[in-house]
């Protein structure tokens, strides 16, 4: 018996969460957002050592699947209202509004949902959940947490 028909999509989903797994366990040089993996997902979005990265991150697992977007350094970037998405699926940008910043501060990426809980994949990031971590690291967030999500995996004609 055959496998039914691939979902392309689906595919390509699972395919920014598998380049984002291959990453955990990275963590900065000397914990000041550096080091030669933190500067290679800075690099993507044309950012410095020294610069918060989780959106570069982001943007880079997104680069080496082949997509051309989102290219962002800047967190906001990375959940436009032109991406919303309203189901939590694999490969989904997640943001984490901070009441401190006004905005969203934090973004990671949907691996997988188990019941109300997200699974996510984060950088800059550490083991409590900081915006300012050490590291890529596999997260555990109740969906009532997430303040938004993006869908850059479904074409959007004319979506930023």
């Amino acid at each position: 018996m055959g496998r039914g028909p691939v979902d392309p999509i689906a595919e390509r989903r699972k395919e920014l969460v598998r380049i984002a797994e291959n990453e955990v366990g990275v963590r900065e040089k000397s914990g000041h957002n550096d080091g030669e993996k933190v500067e290679a997902y800075l690099a993507c979005v044309h950012l410095k050592k020294g610069q918060p990265w989780c959106a570069a991150f982001q943007s880079w697992v997104f680069e080496k699947a082949g997509f051309e977007k989102p290219r962002s350094g800047w967190s906001p970037d990375l959940v436009p209202a032109s991406r919303i998405a309203r189901s939590a699926l694999p490969g989904n940008i997640i943001g984490i509004y901070f009441p401190t910043y006004k905005r969203i501060a934090h973004v990671g990426m949907i691996a997988s949902v188990d019941g109300f809980w997200i699974n996510s994949i984060e950088g800059n990031t550490n083991i409590s959940g900081s915006r300012e971590g050490d590291g890529v690291y596999r997260k555990k967030r109740h969906i009532k947490t997430i303040y938004r999500m993006a869908d850059w995996v479904t074409d959007r004609e004319g979506a930023e």
